[in-house]
């Protein structure tokens, strides 16, 4: 996608000694925090950004409204006690607590609309600068390829954090309006109060960002193999539903736990008494794997490329 060159940039490249000039400030640290925070700027700026978080907010507008006309609001667990009909995760719990609208909403989510927003995001975070023709201008900052390629990569996962609050902000506003707060059950089945059980949804908000880091990784691996921003996009979510295709499938229950999205609702664990940290400790080590991995794929690529647009 196409983007003015940053004054700073420009500066750099057309200032007297621009090589001397360039081997100083590739060593500030402060040119690489101001070539991050270009990146997470452009990156959060952009319309198809706006559009993604605006959708991601409004689903756990429609999941609460939806429990709250099926239920009238009452406090039954929208019929889901023992025996009731099985809902998403968290779901039967919304009409006691709205902190659980949350949870719900994380879990509803997490599956499909969050990794889909994420693979639209690194999918385009090379491919789209080749595409609108700003790659070689990016390239010409004397931080070099490494250097702009972690900071893709960062503004990457701060979309990721920032998709998964607007989630987790959007839920508790609305949990709020529609349905009582209080205290928390977990699913031990002990009780924590408000404070704790919004501590821990803050956590878990924190780990379900850090769920996507991985598949991160892979959409911008799959952003250096082409110069087309769509097709980049395309590649990366059509990668996210092969991948959820393969763990529904029982015949291949021996690759499901190396597959990136295995652990994603681990989690849950964090709602229990004491907390599991088993599950969560294996999707955090998974993720680092795929991050490891793709990541160094992605620099192998990246730095070898002919950059040609």
């Amino acid at each position: 996608m196409s983007r003015a060159e940053p004054t700073g940039v420009r500066d750099e490249v057309t200032g007297a000694g621009a090589g001397a000039t360039g081997a100083r400030a590739a060593r500030n640290p402060l040119w690489t925090f101001g070539i991050l925070r270009s990146e997470v700027t452009t990156t959060l700026r952009r319309w198809r950004t706006l559009a993604l978080l605006g959708v991601l907010a409004a689903v756990p507008v429609l999941i609460g409204i939806a429990v709250r006309i099926e239920t009238g609001g009452g406090g039954d667990g929208a019929r889901g006690g023992a025996g009731g009909p099985a809902g998403p995760a968290f779901l039967t719990q919304v009409t006691n607590n709205g902190l659980f609208l949350v949870f719900a909403a994380l879990a509803a989510t997490l599956p499909v609309f969050l990794p889909m927003a994420v693979g639209v995001v690194a999918g385009d975070s090379i491919a789209g600068e080749a595409n609108g023709g700003t790659l070689r201008y990016l390239l010409v900052a004397p931080a070099g390829r490494t250097r702009l390629l972690l900071a893709k990569y960062a503004s990457v996962l701060v979309f990721c954090l920032v998709a998964t609050l607007v989630v987790a902000a959007s839920a508790l506003a609305v949990g709020a309006l529609l349905f009582p707060l209080g205290e928390v059950t977990t699913i031990s089945g002990t009780r924590i109060g408000f404070g704790e059980g919004l501590l821990r949804a803050g956590l878990i908000a924190l780990v379900v960002a850090a769920s996507l880091t991985g598949f991160a990784a892979l959409g911008l691996f799959v952003s250096t193999l082409t110069g087309s921003g769509i097709a980049a996009m395309a590649a990366t979510v059509g990668l996210l539903i092969t991948v959820q295709i393969l763990g529904s499938i029982p015949q291949l229950s021996a690759v499901h736990p190396y597959l990136f999205p295995h652990h994603w609702l681990s989690f849950a664990d964090l709602l229990r008494d004491p907390v599991h940290w088993d599950g969560i400790v294996r999707n955090l080590g998974l993720q680092g794997m795929y991050a490891a991995v793709f990541g160094s794929a992605a620099w192998a690529r990246f730095t070898a490329k002919d950059i040609t647009a």
